[in-house]
């Protein structure tokens, strides 16, 4: 049994899920929307810089 992340309904996984993790196409679709409109985000604090200044002179073009 698996639990929908956005409406916590226990559901059994089909093989052609295409909404899976989530219940149905309207949970995937109302947790796409609580992302865009930035309802879920990751905070900023958690986030450690991929690039530093320093790295972007050791880049050549080709």
């Amino acid at each position: 049994m698996n639990k929908c992340p956005a409406c916590n309904k226990r559901f059994d996984k089909i093989k052609n899920n295409d909404s899976f993790p989530f219940c149905s196409e309207r949970c995937r679709l109302i947790d796409l929307g609580d992302w865009l409109t930035e309802n879920h985000k990751i905070s900023e604090e958690n986030i450690e810089p991929m690039l530093d200044e320093t790295d972007i002179g050791n880049f050549t073009k080709h």
